[in-house]
């Protein structure tokens, strides 16, 4: 009994084996990421208020753990300090919009939001007001700002050692492929299907269990990078001494699990052309390009391996793979863009940029763009948007320079973080993680110019893990989940590399 319950005492004991409080919570949060997507992208309030629930929930969790000396600081999450507190900054900026400040405060600080408050209170002098013209909207948003917070936080704190940052990636990219494999069947289908209270059409275009096509590219382009940086993670380092030794190496690749990611991502490439997505595919072969340029001049162990992978990527990806499923439509819609289908896009962020004139440090508050557009809107716009078909102007309109200017420190810190690991670490493994961040990082970067998928829950919290991938990469000892040091040295294939197990099962953590 003292064994099971006595202060040793870490987890239950089911079916002879011991279940940690720590792993139930990794495999919790893994499920939380792997259910986002699927109600939707999580983009109506019952679905992020459960995302909330269970990130909070979470969260609390690790502190309670923490506090009674279950669970310890990862590296990682020592590591991240700085984009921590940028964080935590940024939510304490966006939760400053909800206090209550004097009437003569409010007129220094944002003088068009004093004044708007006076109209709406029809003349009557009020002794104090809020920076957000709806502090309605702007709680929902940081509650929503609180759960990705969340979920960078326990990503850092869970992902810990090298095993979990396998099966991590993993999880999150085989989810993927299931949601991949649904949206090409039923887009292949033609099939309407009512999802969730929504009407969704998947004969058009593919947009799996999301209402948008381009908030599924917008998810595809991050699972593709990630899944990249694991077949990148797996390469070995070894020469052939001939060309028998080659087709021996050859052979084992084709037989090892590598050639099961590779297939994986294949039809995830597949699942993204047939979005038929414009900026979504552009985003993914631009950032696949930069990201592999980038990796091949900053790593010092980058092999002649790893540049003939990327070039294949491009070429089997685009010519042979998109040829059969839609990347002749794709590319006629590309033609037919019209400056029309380009006035659509850019109307709501150029008319997003009158409101930064008018709250250009603190926004008119965050959430507050569907009710604050309105006003800014010509008689010529008769569309109603909630959205600005752009991140950029819509944080900036909701938040102001300063929350913009927050916001883009703590993804270019996590850039940095990334981008340093590819310079700095010998571990394939690393630079692999290390490699999908900033591929991943840069895909959303372009596509956040024309979409809003950082408006979505979904895409915002897998935005969020690949921010703090960024960190662990750079991060994580070599120590940590396995006996070998960060030497880096791979011997072997894909197949027998760190990344992959002997089979694609997952083993228990």
């Amino acid at each position: 009994m003292q064994g099971h319950f006595g202060d040793r005492w870490n987890g239950l004991f089911i079916f002879g084996r011991e279940l940690r409080p720590e792993n139930a919570l990794f495999w919790l949060l893994l499920a939380l990421l792997v259910w986002l997507p699927v109600p939707l992208g999580s983009n109506r309030v019952w679905a992020w208020s459960l995302m909330e629930a269970a990130a909070f929930a979470l969260a609390a969790a690790w502190a309670i753990l923490w506090a009674l000396g279950r669970v310890a600081i990862t590296p990682s999450l020592a590591r991240a300090s700085p984009a921590l507190a940028l964080l935590a900054l940024w939510i304490a900026y966006q939760a400053f919009h909800l206090v209550p400040l004097p009437s003569a405060w409010v007129e220094v600080l944002s003088p068009q939001a004093a004044r708007m408050h006076s109209l709406a209170a029809m003349g009557v002098p009020s002794q104090s007001m809020t920076l957000s013209l709806d502090p309605h909207a702007t709680d929902a948003a940081l509650l929503k700002a609180l759960a990705y917070g969340a979920v960078f936080f326990l990503v850092l704190a869970l992902v810990g050692t090298r095993s979990r940052v396998r099966t991590f990636s993993l999880v999150l990219v085989c989810a993927a492929v299931l949601h991949a494999v649904y949206a090409v069947l039923m887009h292949l289908a033609d099939r309407t299907v009512p999802q969730f209270g929504e009407l969704i059409t998947h004969g058009a275009s593919a947009s799996g269990t999301y209402a948008n096509r381009n908030h599924f590219a917008g998810y595809l382009e991050m699972m593709l990078a990630l899944g990249i940086g694991l077949l990148l993670a797996g390469l070995s380092e070894g020469r052939a001494d001939s060309w028998k030794r080659w087709v021996a190496h050859v052979l084992e690749w084709i037989l090892s699990p590598a050639m099961v990611l590779r297939l994986a991502l294949c039809i995830l490439v597949i699942a993204l052309t047939t979005t038929h997505s414009r900026t979504g595919n552009t985003a993914f072969f631009a950032s696949l390009l930069v990201a592999g340029t980038i990796g091949i001049v900053l790593s010092r162990h980058a092999t002649r391996k790893t540049l003939i992978l990327l070039a294949s990527l491009v070429v089997i990806d685009l010519v042979i793979v998109g040829s059969w499923f839609g990347v002749e439509k794709l590319a006629r819609r590309l033609e037919e863009t019209t400056l029309t289908d380009v006035r659509v896009r850019e109307e709501p962020a150029a008319y997003a940029l009158d409101i930064i004139k008018d709250y250009p440090l603190f926004g008119s508050g965050p959430g507050t763009f569907a009710s604050t557009f309105p006003r800014y809107r010509p008689e010529t716009v008769v569309d109603y948007f909630d959205y600005a078909h752009n991140d950029y102007a819509q944080i900036g309109a909701e938040t102001g320079l300063i929350g913009l200017g927050l916001m883009g420190l703590l993804v270019g810190a996590s850039l940095a973080a990334a981008l340093l690991a590819q310079w700095r670490r010998r571990d394939p493994l690393m630079r692999g993680m290390a490699f999908a961040a900033v591929m991943g990082i840069t895909a959303m970067l372009i596509h956040s110019w024309t979409d809003f998928n950082l408006q979505i829950p979904a895409n915002a919290s897998l935005f969020m893990v690949l921010l703090a991938l960024g960190w662990i990469s750079l991060g994580l000892d070599g120590k940590h989940g396995t006996r070998k040091s960060d030497s880096g040295s791979g011997s072997g294939i894909a197949g027998r590399s760190t990344v992959f197990p002997k089979s694609l099962t997952l083993r228990a953590i």
